[in-house]
Formats: structure tokens, C-alpha cells, sequence
């Protein structure tokens, strides 16, 4: 029989393979979809698109689904785009509970395969090391459901990197779900919304306009939010603080 150690150490690769496979995938897709998942590919395929879904809906659905699903989990590039075809070709309406439910899913799967393979590990040893790293990972555990929507809300950070960063400091599982299925619908409705209008936006030979989440209509109810989401954070400092 193989000795104990042996065993234990397959276990732990084992337990890594789901995240290095997202890392090895995220670094040849960067390099071989870094065109192929564009706009410029959605307006060129529009029409074979739409008449699969006017032919075979509920397979569109979920070839659209699983597509979306894959681009997050797997961190390939065309996140943007799938959103908004997720808006032209379903509409305003179901197009967003489509791609919240695609983009929550394969968040939670990185989260997941971040903190089977490193991220429980990681939060023992900052536990145990003491330090500024654990006084850290404390405040994020002290405001966690305001940090979590934060950087949902607020996308300073990148999608991929906020659902890693939970995963290494020791978040449960529903916490982070829960603040990303509902931290993304209002950037969801933002650009299903854009993509619900692609077809007039084709028929101008035109690109669609993606600045609009920096319009006062739209980032000023998105900033109100985000300071709502901070509110608990910035209550508990100032009692800290008396």
C-alpha cells in the first residue's frame, strides 16, 4: 500500500486541480478568444443566433446558460458580450434573470474551486500567523456582507479577482453567493438593457454605447447603493472610534 504522506499529498492536488485547471484555461483563453468573443462576432452571427432561438428556444436558453456559465468559471474573455446578448437575444426581460443566473453560477464555482484548493488552507494560516495579515483578514470578516456587495456594486475590482479574494480569507459559501446573485442585478439590468437594443444599434452599423454606466441616471443609483452597502462598515468604525 502506498504510504500515508503519498496519499495525503494526492488528495491535495487533488483538491487544486479544479483551480489550476480555471488558471490554465483563463491564460490560453486570454491568448486564443481574446477576438473570437466580441462584439464584432455577435453582430456577425446575429441572424443565425436569432433564428435558433425563434426555432429551438428552450435549447438557446440553455446553450446560452451553459456558454455564460464557462466564460466566468473558466475566466475567459467575453463576459460584457455575453451579458449583452444575453439582452438581444432574450430581451430586458427574461434576459436578466438569464444572465444573473449564468454569472452568479460561475462565480460561485471559481469561489469554490478557489477555496477547495487553496482558500481554506490559506485562512488557517493567516489565522495562525497572527500579524497584519490576520488583524486584516479580521476586518474583512467583521464587514464581510458590506465588503462582499462593495465589490460587487462597485466594479473597481475584476470579477475574477472578487471571487477570489473571499475564497482566501475564509468566506462561507452562502455569504458570498447571496451577495453575488443580488450585488450583480443592478449591473445586469444596466447592460441587458444596452443589449435588448442591439438590434437597432446593428441595424446603424453602430457599437453599442458601454459608457452609460458612467451617466448620473445610472451611476448615481449605483453609488447610493454602494453607500448603503458601506453604511454598517462606517457605523461600526465610528463606534470603534468613540
Amino acid at each position: 500500500m502506498p504510504p500515508a504522506a503519498s496519499i495525503s499529498a494526492t488528495r491535495i492536488w487533488l483538491r487544486r486541480l479544479p483551480f489550476l485547471v480555471i488558471l490554465v484555461a483563463a491564460m490560453i483563453g486570454a491568448v486564443a478568444f481574446r477576438d473570437a468573443l466580441s462584439f464584432e462576432t455577435l453582430a456577425r452571427h446575429r441572424e443565425e443566433l436569432l433564428a435558433f432561438r425563434d426555432a429551438h428556444y428552450l435549447w438557446a436558453v440553455l446553450g446560452f446558460l451553459a456558454t455564460y456559465v464557462a466564460i466566468v468559471a473558466l475566466s475567459l474573455p467575453g463576459g460584457t458580450v455575453a451579458t449583452l446578448a444575453g439582452g438581444f437575444l432574450f430581451g430586458l426581460f427574461p434576459g436578466v434573470l438569464y444572465n444573473v443566473a449564468a454569472a452568479g453560477t460561475g462565480a460561485v464555482l471559481v469561489f469554490l474551486a478557489a477555496r477547495t484548493g487553496f482558500g481554506d488552507a490559506l485562512a488557517r494560516k493567516l489565522d495562525a500567523a497572527g500579524g497584519k495579515a490576520a488583524k486584516l483578514q479580521a476586518a474583512l470578516r467583521e464587514n464581510e456582507w458590506s465588503v462582499l456587495f462593495l465589490m460587487r456594486l462597485v466594479p473597481l475590482v475584476p470579477f475574477f479577482i472578487a471571487n477570489l479574494i473571499p475564497a482566501f480569507v475564509g468566506t462561507g459559501l452562502t455569504r458570498f453567493a447571496v451577495s453575488t446573485f443580488i450585488g450583480i442585478i443592478p449591473g445586469a439590468l444596466v447592460f441587458t438593457s444596452v443589449g435588448s437594443g442591439l438590434g437597432e444599434v446593428f441595424a446603424r452599423g453602430e457599437a453599442p454605447d458601454l459608457g452609460i454606466i458612467f451617466t448620473p441616471p445610472v451611476l448615481l443609483p449605483l453609488l447610493g447603493l454602494a453607500a448603503l452597502a458601506a453604511l454598517p462598515m462606517v457605523m461600526r468604525a465610528l463606534k470603534g472610534g468613540r
